[in-house]
């Protein structure tokens, strides 16, 4: 395993508006270290979910504080809708927005390095995070069909919604 991460994109995407429901928390500095636990309790229902499109799983960062620092985090899949939803689920509606699209391939528990090297290659990009809000989250871990939370196996792309740093608000 490499003891750094250099990052660059691998696209731009226009993402399309998602209902994703699973399991959410709130999270601080202090208790991050929860979301593993989250996958776990989350990972046996990945592909389980009433009414979910597909396999792709989703970790959703939301509602972002900068201080004291805090997000919500939600470990889920799209679903088509928020009815029949087991007992515990949360939902999240995610607008449409302008992602820069970023590969992680390191084990899952590196995860935060990956996401931390991303803030780092904004500020000289020539863009801006958008993102942070319940509706535009900060950013969006996309887990393709070859993830396994469980076993530690990545399948994970970080999604950030950005636009240009000299378009107006």
């Amino acid at each position: 395993m490499s003891s750094s991460i250099s990052i660059e994109p691998l696209r731009f995407e226009n993402g399309q508006p998602m209902l994703i429901a699973g399991y959410s928390l709130r999270v601080t500095l202090q208790t991050m270290k929860n979301i593993p636990e989250l996958w776990q309790r989350f990972g046996p229902l990945i592909g389980r979910v009433p009414g979910a499109v597909g396999r792709v799983a989703y970790g959703v960062g939301s509602n972002m504080n900068v201080d004291p620092w805090g997000m919500d985090y939600l470990a889920g899949v799209e679903v088509s809708s928020a009815s029949g939803l087991p007992t515990g689920f949360s939902h999240i509606g995610v607008l449409a927005a302008h992602y820069v699209v970023f590969a992680h391939t390191e084990h899952a528990t590196r995860l935060v390095q990956t996401v931390s090297q991303i803030w780092k290659w904004l500020p000289e990009s020539g863009y801006v995070a958008a993102g942070g809000t319940r509706e535009i989250p900060a950013f969006i871990e996309r887990y393709g069909e070859g993830f396994d939370p469980l076993a530690g196996r990545v399948d994970t792309e970080v999604w950030v919604p950005v636009r240009r740093a000299s378009a107006a608000f």
